[in-house]
């Protein structure tokens, strides 16, 4: 499963995600309501853990404008230290699938992801596709023309937003917020990973889906470009 934990405690989140990577999930990470609301509408996600008491935008309000604004249906789980009856009835009138107080076991919040799975109608396109090109969200694996891509986790992570606003150009800053949030780094580590992916999507094929718009960023595109390089 690939599951965006939404959390300001960054302890509770390192403990969750390392146990869930341990169980062989893929997890990614928000610690405020704005960036996890975000992040939820940008990508796709089996489930989102989603605390209650978050920065610049609550869970209650992340949860209605996922149903109510953006029309998602992805299964959410509230995991709260606010136990009250009142707050689950919240919780749930929001659109949350779950509700789990603070503290808690981390294998029942394993198990009740598990179920929220088996619960997801099946009926969600899992492939983006660009051209001869496809990404399978559940697997991870890129392949063109029938060419499967060896593509480290973060190439990945990449190309599927490169892929999401095709034709149009994706800017660098949006790729660093996307990789490393507020933190960015000191020095240039996208060149390396914009390196390996073009190296895997371009190198051994006809011709090039990948563009860099110099002073802009890049876009992705099923035909050859007549713009940037």
């Amino acid at each position: 499963m690939r599951i965006l934990i939404v959390e300001d405690n960054p302890d509770i989140a390192g403990s969750v995600g390392d146990y869930l990577e341990m169980q062989g999930h893929v997890v990614d990470f928000a610690y405020d309501g704005v960036v996890g609301l975000r992040l939820a509408s940008e990508h796709i996600f089996d489930a989102v853990i989603l605390d209650i008491n978050l920065p610049r935008m609550d869970g209650f309000e992340v949860c209605r404008q996922l149903r109510e604004e953006l029309q998602l249906d992805t299964p959410v789980l509230m995991l709260t230290a606010r136990d009250s009856l009142a707050d689950k009835v919240a919780g749930f009138q929001q659109g949350a699938w779950d509700y789990l107080v603070k503290p808690f076991e981390l294998k029942e919040l394993a198990m009740r992801l598990d179920a929220l799975k088996l619960r997801r109608a099946p009926n969600h396109s899992r492939v983006l596709a660009v051209g001869d090109l496809t990404l399978n969200l559940d697997t991870w694996q890129a392949v063109r023309a029938g060419q499967s891509l060896k593509l480290h986790r973060a190439s990945v992570r990449i190309l599927e937003m490169l892929m999401r606003a095709s034709p149009n150009v994706v800017t660098r800053q949006d790729i660093e917020f996307l990789l490393w949030g507020d933190e960015s780094p000191g020095s240039d580590p996208l060149r390396s990973h914009m390196y390996e992916l073009r190296r895997e999507l371009d190198k051994p094929f006809e011709f090039n889906m990948l563009t860099t718009m110099r002073g802009i960023g890049f876009a992705l595109s099923a035909e050859e470009s007549e713009y940037g390089d």
